[in-house]
């Protein structure tokens, strides 16, 4: 392959909107693996959140899709390729990118920490209303007001 030809690919890799109308591989194989790419996103995606037991499993996929999209970007910067492996190389990069954008955008990944969180913020919240309705201030305003 000529070096225009990999310097094209490459651009084609990179160029804003790559994903867009791109599909996800129905499979991909990943340091050896076979992995039904997907339905995994698919799966993953179709709840509202990642469930907590799923969410170590999920961030590993991503690690993986994106150890697996250096290599291939690899393979066609110095790979000893044909043009026709190289297009092959970059619709699968492309793939793997559409995947990646999918598992990114999923939604808050700890619910339950999330209502911990704001439950403890509604208690600060109501403590700080009932102080000052009972005439209450907290000895820092208290300090200050002196």
């Amino acid at each position: 392959m000529q070096e225009y030809e990999r310097k094209q690919l490459l651009e084609r890799v990179e160029r804003e909107g790559a994903t867009v109308g791109a599909d996800i591989p129905e499979t991909i194989v990943i340091q050896g693996e076979e992995i039904d790419l997907r339905t995994f996103v698919f799966e993953i995606k179709r709840r509202e959140t990642v469930p907590s037991g799923e969410r170590e499993r999920v961030e590993q996929a991503k690690k993986n899709l994106r150890r697996e999209r250096l290599d291939r970007l690899e393979r066609i910067e110095e790979g000893d390729i044909t043009r026709e492996e190289g297009e092959e190389i970059v619709q699968s990069i492309i793939g793997i990118d559409r995947a990646l954008n999918a598992l990114e955008s999923l939604g808050p990944t700890d619910l339950e920490r999330e209502q911990q969180v704001q439950k403890a913020q509604d208690r600060k919240r109501w403590m700080s209303f009932l102080k000052k309705a009972l005439g209450q201030e907290d000895d820092a305003s208290a300090r200050r007001g002196r």
